[in-house]
Parts: C-alpha cells; structure tokens; sequence
C-alpha cells in the first residue's frame, strides 16, 4: 500500500492550496483518511481527518480548510483556503487502511509536502 501526496507550494497569506492523496496498492477497505503536519522542531499535529464520513478538524484550521473523500478513487482532498504564514509546515497524508479481508486495519503514511505561506 502506498500513499501519494501532492499539491504543496508557496503561496501568499490569504490564498488558497489544495493537496491531494492517492492510495494504491493492495486495498480492501479504508477506515480513515486524513492529513497531519509537522513544523520543524515541533511534534506533528492532525489537520483534518475523514472517518466514514464524519469529519475532524484542528481548531486552528476550523472554518478554512475542508476535507473530502473520493471513495471510490481512494483518494483525500484538503482545500485549504485563507492560509495563514502559521499554516507554513509539511503536510503528511495518512489513511487506516486493511489490506485484506483477513488484515487489521494499518496505519500508512505518504510522503511529505512542503506548503509555505508567507506574509
């Protein structure tokens, strides 16, 4: 199973960045998928997570960034709007996925991408 992420870059305070994730792989069922992000010298944080189609946030993103789910793709969106240059950080896709009927479910991690706001 592999996680693809892309959709990072620099932007301007206020703009709008839209990251995507693709899963692939030996897929059978997906419980969550979500993205995370990490600024240098601090733990990662969760951004915004789907499961089953109930949502989380970070407060901090609350009213800004929303989250959605192609199931049917196995993919995740994060539309991130009225960034702010606190938003800068690498954003890390996760998903909760069991690669089989017989398989618990697995925690898998795609690769980072740099999102940069400035002010």
């Amino acid at each position: 199973v592999q996680l693809q992420a892309s959709g990072g870059g620099l932007v301007q305070a206020g703009g709008s960045l839209r990251l995507s994730c693709a899963a692939s792989g030996g897929i059978f069922r997906i419980l969550s998928m979500g993205w995370y992000r990490q600024v240098p010298g601090k733990e990662v944080e969760l951004v915004a997570e789907n499961t089953s189609g109930r949502t989380n946030y970070a407060n901090s993103v609350k009213g800004r960034f929303t989250i959605s789910r192609d199931n049917a793709r196995d993919m995740v969106y994060l539309q991130m709007n009225n960034l702010k240059p606190e938003d800068t950080a690498v954003y890390y896709c996760n998903a909760q996925i069991k690669p089989s009927s017989i398989d618990d479910y697995s925690d898998y991690w795609g690769q980072g991408t740099q999102v940069t706001v400035s002010s």
